[in-house]
């Protein structure tokens, strides 16, 4: 590889690297959104999770002033969602948050969320009151609710993952042209305010595989000059 093209090579990666540090550095200040009242930006995800818990929180009276209460329990939720708790986690916390809740009255409920029996999972759940152990037939059926549990909560929380990571990457380029502009000012003269926005549109679709492409370009510029061998 003679030196003008290692010169135009490195010059490359490391404005793809530049032009990726900026979208990632978009990404993340939108990310801090999810402070604001209401959970900011990450209501656009949220709301899967909310729509799919209420489903598996039927009323019951006696729990409204307690922590397994449907505020406190949706509250507890969207803390963990904010936070950014590993999915896997937050799905088991909601799981155990509403398992907790199985009562015979709450029983029939829970059966037609989750399409298993109601009669055999009420007699779970009185099992559970009490203290007795299950039969053949009821541990079948609390098996089959607890996987349907986790389908469910696993479902509405992959689609409010999903839902929330394509709002804050529409969101970035905004923030990421803003940036672009800024850095324009505060360094006049070395890139127009054209090619700033440029800069930035392009930032956040660049920035996840920023590196990839950079090595990418370094690893078929040697397999050429080795060709050329």
């Amino acid at each position: 590889m003679d030196l003008n093209s290692a010169i135009t090579l490195t010059k490359l990666t490391a404005v793809l690297g530049a032009v990726g540090a900026l979208g990632t550095a978009a990404f993340g200040l939108v990310d801090t959104f999810k402070v604001l009242p209401g959970g900011g930006i990450s209501r656009a995800g949220l709301k899967f999770i909310r729509r799919a818990v209420v489903n598996l929180l039927p009323a019951v009276p006696s729990l409204d002033k307690t922590g397994l209460g449907r505020d406190a329990v949706l509250q507890t939720l969207q803390s963990q969602w904010i936070n950014g708790t590993a999915t896997a986690d937050q799905v088991n916390i909601a799981k155990s948050l509403i398992k907790l809740r199985l009562t015979p009255e709450t029983a029939p409920a829970l059966a037609s969320a989750t399409g298993v029996d109601a009669a055999i999972l009420t007699e779970v759940a009185e099992c559970i009151r009490t203290g007795k152990n299950f039969s053949q037939a009821q541990s079948d059926v609390y098996g089959r609710f607890d996987l349907l549990l986790t389908t469910l909560l696993d479902q509405a929380y992959q689609r409010g993952d999903q839902r929330y990571r394509n709002v804050a990457k529409f969101t970035a380029v905004p923030v990421a042209v803003a940036l672009a502009l800024a850095a324009a000012c505060v360094v006049p003269n070395h890139i127009s305010y054209r090619q700033a926005i440029l800069i930035g549109l392009i930032a956040t679709p660049i920035a996840p595989m920023a590196k990839d492409v950079s090595t990418a370009l370094s690893t078929a510029a040697q397999a050429i000059q080795t060709w050329k061998k």
